[in-house]
Formats: structure tokens, sequence, C-alpha cells
């Protein structure tokens, strides 16, 4: 459930930075009217939960801004992160009562909301986003299995990379447009958060980093501060069919 201290935060649609990828990238005005009469903005601090496996959810919504982690806790308390959740992507599921993960504010996030009830009622009336919310649903799927490539079959050193790759390709803070054509962004997880998601020791994730460093794939300014000079090395350095990628 959310925590009471939690601000509400209002947001123009005309000026949301996730307008055309969000579920309502392919609504008209008079659409976009109706979701705007169900729908309130919510912040959350770094570290601080969504909601929790199990609660009810009387609401759906997306990732505005900020990154946030899915989570799953076994019986003996020992927990697994099995999913990240970007700028655009979709939190919650029509026709579900209860939340199937935890999710839990990485950085600072920002989330659009919409009444449950009400939205299950919109996309049962409105075609384009119905379609769209099983447009991202299938890309997600394509994207669990993709991962499923990156944990079974990728060297340490490439699960570093193909995790950069996606944060900097997803991450509405991205500069993939620069003058130099360098990728720059903020990486939201700390090392230790890396090495739980890719299931590597903290040692190893941080010798991979440093090697992308040493061998001029990256460059830090801090912990945190990343840039790209040649997306395309990194996505070699993946093992990714670069010419594919690169187009999306």
């Amino acid at each position: 459930m959310f925590a009471d201290h939690i601000s509400q935060m209002p947001q123009e649609c005309g000026n949301c930075p996730i307008r055309h990828t969000a579920v309502c990238a392919r609504c008209n005005p008079d659409e976009l009217e109706q979701l705007d009469r169900i729908k309130y903005n919510r912040s959350f601090q770094a570290g601080q939960t969504v909601i929790w496996s199990g609660d009810r959810m009387d609401f759906v919504g997306s990732v505005v801004s900020g990154i946030a982690t899915l989570t799953q806790t076994m019986e003996d308390g020992r927990t697994q992160m099995v999913g990240l959740l970007l700028p655009s992507d979709f939190v919650g599921r029509p026709g579900r009562n209860e939340a199937a993960y935890n999710v839990i504010a990485t950085s600072d996030l920002v989330m659009c909301c919409f009444r449950k009830r009400p939205f299950e009622q919109i996309i049962r009336d409105t075609p384009r986003i119905s379609q769209r919310l099983l447009e991202m649903t299938l890309d997600e799927l394509d994207a669990a299995r993709e991962w499923m490539l990156v944990l079974g079959r990728k060297t340490a050193r490439e699960k570093i990379a193909s995790l950069l790759a996606i944060i900097a390709r997803r991450s509405a803070l991205a500069d993939r447009a620069g003058p130099d054509g360098r990728t720059v962004f903020d990486l939201p997880l700390t090392r230790e958060a890396m090495a739980d998601y890719l299931g590597l020791t903290l040692e190893t994730v941080s010798r991979q980093i440093s090697a992308l460093k040493r061998d001029g794939v990256i460059s830090l300014h801090g912990k945190r501060h990343v840039t790209v000079p040649d997306f395309a090395r990194l996505l070699n350095e993946a093992g990714d069919d670069v010419q594919t990628l690169m187009i999306q």
C-alpha cells in the first residue's frame, strides 16, 4: 500500500516525458481526457515501497521517471530481484486484485496512476488502449526471454554490458542524441543491486565495471554517472546483434 507521506504530483499529459511510449501513446484527445479523470500522480523516495506482494491493488499505472525493482520473497525470507521497472513501464495487472511482486523505488520515483476499476472499464471500451497494453505485455515477455539468455548463457562481462545497455536505451535520462555521439545516463542501481539482479558477486560486478572502464567501453564520473563513447561497442561487449539493436 502507499505510504501516508507520499505527496501528490500534478502532471499535464501534454508535457509528460513518456507521453509517446506509455499505455496512453495512441490515445486521441477524448481518450486522454477520460484517463485524466481517473489519474493521479504519486512520488516515492528512493528505497520506499510502492506496494508489497499480496497487497490489494486499487491502482495501475506507468513509471514517469526513476526506476523501481520487482522483487519476490521466499518463505524463509530470501529475496530475489526479478525485474526492473523503467520509465513508461506499466505497473499492475487489470483483472488481478493483488500485487504479484514487491515494487520498490530504487531511485526517486514518479508514477502516473489510474484508479483500477475505471481503468478496466476504459480498456474494455477503448481498443487503442487495450491494443497498446497488449503490445507492452508482449514486449515485456520478449524482454523476459532475452533476460533468460543474459542470466543463463552470458559471461560476467557480457551481463554487465547488457544491463548497462538496457538502462541506457530505456532511461529517460539517456542522451543518445548528443553532438559527439556519446550516450550519457545515470546508473540507478548500486553495485550490490546489480550483483543481486545478475546473479553475480559484488566483487565480480566491481571488477567487470573497472575492466569496461579501463578498456574505454565506458567512463564513470563518481559511482553512477556513466558515459558510453560508442554505443555499438557496448552492444558488442554484451554479445548482442549490434545492427538489430541499434535501430530499436
